[in-house]
């Protein structure tokens, strides 16, 4: 707390000296709210100030002011981009005001956390995205819409429903401590946005350099998201409604042998290189099928998405009230997904100084699972074996160790049922004009419950092709597993912000306090033999021989104390500068505190007496930033040693119960800490027509959590020690660019562009080892290592085939075939083993980039946006993934395969065996996107105002319409569950394509 002192004392005196000018003469408050003359909305950030003094104030972020002012005096409205308005105070409490853009561009107003600021006055880097341009896109997740439109942010989604976007903002910046950003709505603190409805966002702000991140210290280190949701405006009640419906399919999909040309290549392999026997034989093909085990699996799936919303209110209340539901089946058979979602944002006005607001929201969902290893054995499948015959399913373990894909999927039932409220309650009390306080507690409240059954099925005994269930998936007994998760966190949040303006001089300090809970419960419980009826699907109707039932919990606290000061010097001159002093239980008693603190200073070139005389600039500005922030994103318990009881041992020929410690802590582990520097160039040219900005930046984590091999004799089950051992750096550049402009009185179009480069790198292990992952038939891939980027592919470097036996005798292969893969010996020791691997690059792509535009004519709208990526690799893990001598083969290495007749050097010759992990299955991973393309036509404003209807628009869209790679597997967009072994293409959810078409529609 010492360290705190100075922060506390700094912020004492100005709040003294405030008040002391602001009391020096009587005044009387006047309060209102200034909006936009053409839309009518609010403008944040409007400058409030009393002609020829120093007093003056800024909007909120509703539009909303008061000052104190003399009864006779005159109030000035400024804002960049409007035309300046002045109007006398004749004795009025209240005053409303609209202003006139006066330029094409409207300055844009950001959330920076704790608040708002200009854009033009941000120091640190901060992008927006409107909630329009996220709303126009069918997704299930906002997350999803904005890929492609931030400059240094990587999404990376899934076509499954329900399934949660990776999101990197700025490279990956750790291994084990959480690489996801973090989430804040409406000020609620959450890692989680599924349950928002994309047409109640207004902006989604992404705060992208620690600079800007500081002000949420320990949460921060790999970005934030703030999102805000729509409110009410004083006025007549506004309905929207808006709908889409549309279908999903498989955007791409491998083609594998048919039945003639897999039995073919079977067969060569096993009788020229194998046994000598004809593993498929005529009689296998006589039943005439020629299955594509994809079609059985797949379908075209139904989605809708329609939502509904009143908002109005007075000068006193306001009030916005949504309902939504979405529906989606998915694209696999048996998948299909609902949730429900309802919002409600209110605000009171008790009195010009007291406002009370509410914000709480509610969301259901229902989702059937799929198990996405069916969609790896559809690949593996015999084709000569039907899916299914009325109720009998084709016999696939006759020719290979893998199931019947169909009957995974159908007699597996995984049933999740999901509750979620979000909610907060604020105060916000202005006892002078200059002093704002606030105080808010934010709750988020999220139960799931897991139904999985699995149902009995037996063998007809009909061991030829059709049977009931067969082989490996023959079950005795059905069983039935019930899982309840309890997630629940607070968030109380207190601040004092003081904003003054002297002059040229503007002052704006916030201080304040945060604290967090956060609590986990899971039961876990498991029975056999329970009935096929649902209404019986409770564990106390199954066996108790076999049963478990598992409990797990974890709970953590935080607490912290924030500071942030913004000056500006004539708006010309800027300094942010940020402390938050940070503790959390999730670290030993002694290391529980953190202090991350961030300095940003601007120049707005564009306001200097030298540019006046210019017409090419409209904007200029140059940033600079540094700040620390950290990271505890790691399990409560990992630094306690933990006990596992009723551990049985014999002693003397006695069984005993004892007591075991699996694992070996560190008891003094730390935070990680990002820091990290930007400089950053914000330019505008032609009236602001053309703006963009361009940033560098050096980010770099230091002493973050990686585990460390240990002698087995230690007692670690994992034979690991997780620790603080490695320094993770990321550089790069960004750069975005916007063309807005109109072209007569019909036509208006925008054109953006993105484009980000990163490189990642492993600077120092510390004393850790370089890490081994990304296994693939048993094979690790990939390995972690100093100047090597996290996950870095570490393989064998194929180089080749073998085209005769000269070429054998003269290599490191001597009991290679010709028609084999040929390996590089980098060791030269004669042999080709482990030490011939060698690093071969990193899923993580060098290059991100986004092409966005919208084009409008008359009463038409055209919108596309596109993604891609460049310099990132993919491992091809299905096709590396032969785990049986008669798993199936793509159609490209069935006729390309090498033999005397066609001796290729791309393909090697037929194969029962799986291969070893070589650059082989290594594959380019670049690839550009059509995510989006929206043809858009709204009714006429003159025939709807007949009918006093605001808007009517329908439209037609396409996601994900198109994709140009090279990649030869189903997608190059991999999501991963850790960062060290990203980028394998095994258990995946196929990539969709959707087309849909919508309604918009407001009274």
């Amino acid at each position: 707390m010492k360290r705190l002192l100075p922060i506390i004392s700094f912020a004492a005196f100005l709040l003294f000296f405030f008040t002391t000018v602001t009391w020096a003469q009587e005044r009387i408050s006047v309060s209102g709210k200034v909006t936009d003359a053409s839309d009518g909305e609010s403008l944040i950030g409007v400058t409030v100030q009393l002609k020829g003094s120093t007093t003056g104030v800024t909007t909120d972020v509703n539009g909303a002011y008061s000052i104190s002012v003399p009864a006779t005096g005159t109030l000035v409205f400024t804002y960049l981009g409007y035309t300046s308005q002045e109007i006398p105070v004749n004795n009025r409490p209240q005053i409303n005001v609209s202003l006139k853009q006066s330029t094409e561009m409207l300055e844009q107003v950001v959330v920076v956390g704790y608040g708002v600021q200009r854009k033009s006055d941000v120091t640190g880097s901060v992008s927006r995205v409107k909630g329009e341009d996220i709303a126009r896109e069918p997704v299930l997740s906002a997350t999803q819409a904005i890929q492609g439109k931030v400059a240094g942010v990587q999404i990376i989604s899934s076509g499954a429903p329900n399934s949660l976007p990776t999101v990197r903002v700025r490279g990956t910046g750790t291994m084990l401590a959480g690489a996801n950003p973090l989430y804040v709505v409406d000020g609620v603190i959450t890692d989680d946005i599924r349950n928002i409805n994309s047409s109640d966002i207004v902006s989604m702000d992404i705060l992208k350099d620690a600079s800007a991140t500081a002000i949420y210290g320990m949460r921060a280190a790999n970005g934030v998201l703030l999102i805000t949701t729509k409110k009410g405006k004083s006025g007549a009640m506004v309905i929207e409604y808006n709908a889409t419906a549309g279908y999903k399919q498989a955007s791409n999909l491998v083609n594998m042998a048919g039945a003639n040309q897999y039995a073919g290549y079977v067969n060569e392999a096993n009788v020229f290189y194998g046994t000598g026997d004809v593993l498929i034989t005529p009689q296998l093909l006589e039943s005439g099928a020629n299955t594509d085990w994809y079609d059985a699996v797949l379908k075209t799936g139904f989605q809708q998405n329609q939502n509904l919303s009143l908002s109005g209110g007075s000068e006193k209340t306001t009030y916005f009230f949504s309902a939504g539901f979405l529906s989606d089946e998915g694209i696999i058979e048996t998948n299909n997904f609902n949730r429900l979602t309802l919002r409600s944002n209110n605000e009171y006005n008790v009195n010009d100084k007291l406002k009370f607001s509410t914000l709480a929201s509610y969301s259901r969902f229902n989702v059937r699972e799929v198990n996405l290893n069916a969609f790896n054995v559809a690949y593996r499948a015999a084709p000569y074996v039907a899916s299914k015959v009325g109720d009998l399913y084709g016999n696939t373990s006759l020719s290979n160790n893998v199931g019947n894909p169909l009957l995974d999927l159908e007699k597996n039932n995984d049933q999740g049922i999901g509750n979620r409220i979000q909610g907060s309650f604020a105060l916000d009390y202005k006892p002078i004009t200059w002093l704002a306080l606030r105080s808010s507690f934010g709750i988020d409240v999220d139960f799931y419950k897991n139904t999985s059954y699995a149902y009995r099925y037996l063998n007809t005994g009909d061991n030829n092709v059709f049977i009931t269930a067969g082989g490996n998936q023959i079950r005795n007994n059905s069983g039935l597993g019930i899982t309840n998760n309890n997630n629940s966190r607070w968030v109380w949040d207190n601040t004092a912000t003081a904003s003054k303006i002297f002059g040229d001089h503007s002052f704006s300090l916030l201080v304040g306090t945060t604290a967090e809970r956060s609590k986990f419960n899971s039961l876990n419980g498991f029975r056999v033999g329970v009935p096929e009826n649902k209404d019986q699907w409770y564990l106390e109707a199954g066996s108790p021989l076999g049963a478990s039932n598992i409990s797990t919990g974890d709970m953590s606290t935080r607490n912290s104390y924030i500071s942030r000061l913004n000056y500006s010097y004539a708006s010309k001159y800027l300094l942010t500068a940020t402390f938050r002093a940070d503790g959390t239980s999730r670290f030993p008693s002694d290391n529980r505190w953190g202090y991350f603190p961030s300095v940003g200073l601007g120049w707005n070139i564009i306001n200097e007496g030298f540019m006046k005389e210019q017409k090419f600039f409209t904007a200029l500005k140059l940033r600079g930033s540094y700040g620390e922030v950290g990271n505890d994103q790691i399990p409560t318990s990992i630094y306690l040693p933990l006990a596992t009881i009723n551990q049985p041992y014999i002693f003397n020929g006695t069984e005993f119960l004892g007591i075991s410690f699996d694992q070996l802590p560190d008891r003094n582990i730390k935070w990680e800490t990002t820091k990290e520097y930007d400089l950053g160039l914000d330019f505008g040219f032609l009236n602001n027509k053309l703006t963009g900005e361009i940033d560098y930046y050096h980010k770099k984590t230091e002493n973050a959590l990686i585990p460390i091999v240990i002698p087995a004799i230690l007692g670690d089950a994992d034979n690991q020690f997780i620790t603080n051992a490695a320094n993770f750096l990321n550089t790069g550049v960004e750069f975005g660019i916007n063309w807005n402009t109109k072209v007569g009185t019909n036509w208006s179009y925008t054109i953006g562009a993105n484009v980000a480069y990163n490189k990642n790198e492993i600077t120092g292990l510390s004393g850790g080892q370089p890490l081994f992952d990304g296994v693939v038939n048993g094979q690790p891939t990939t390995f972690s290592d100093n100047k090597q980027p996290i996950g870095s592919f570490f393989i064998l470097q194929a180089d080749g085939i073998f085209q005769n036996a000269a070429e054998i005798a003269a290599s490191a292969q001597k009991d290679a075939k010709p028609g084999d893969l040929r390996y590089k010996d980098l060791d030269g020791n004669g042999t080709i083993g482990s030490e011939d691997r060698a690093h071969s690059g990193s899923y993580q792509p060098k290059m991100t980039f986004g092409l966005n535009g919208n084009v409008t004519f008359k009463s038409f709208d055209l919108n596309i946006s596109t993604y891609g990526t460049a310099g990132g690799k993919i491992y091809n893990g299905k096709k590396a993934a032969r785990a049986d001598s008669r798993d199936n083969i793509e159609t490209d290495v069935a006729k390309n395969r090498w033999t005397p007749n066609n001796p290729g050097n791309e393909v090697p010759r037929a194969n029962l065996n799986p291969l070893l992990a070589s650059t082989y299955f290594l594959e380019n991973g670049d690839f550009f996107r059509i995510n989006n393309l929206t043809l858009g036509y709204a009714l006429p404003a003159s025939f709807l105002s007949k009918y006093k209807i605001q808007k009517v628009r329908a439209f037609v869209a396409a996601q994900n319409l198109a994709t140009i790679t090279g990649y030869s597997g189903f997608t190059p967009e991999i999501t991963s569950g850790s960062p060290l072994n990203g980028g394998i293409e095994s258990s995946i959810y196929p990539t969709t394509r959707t087309f849909t078409f919508g309604v918009n529609v407001g009274f």
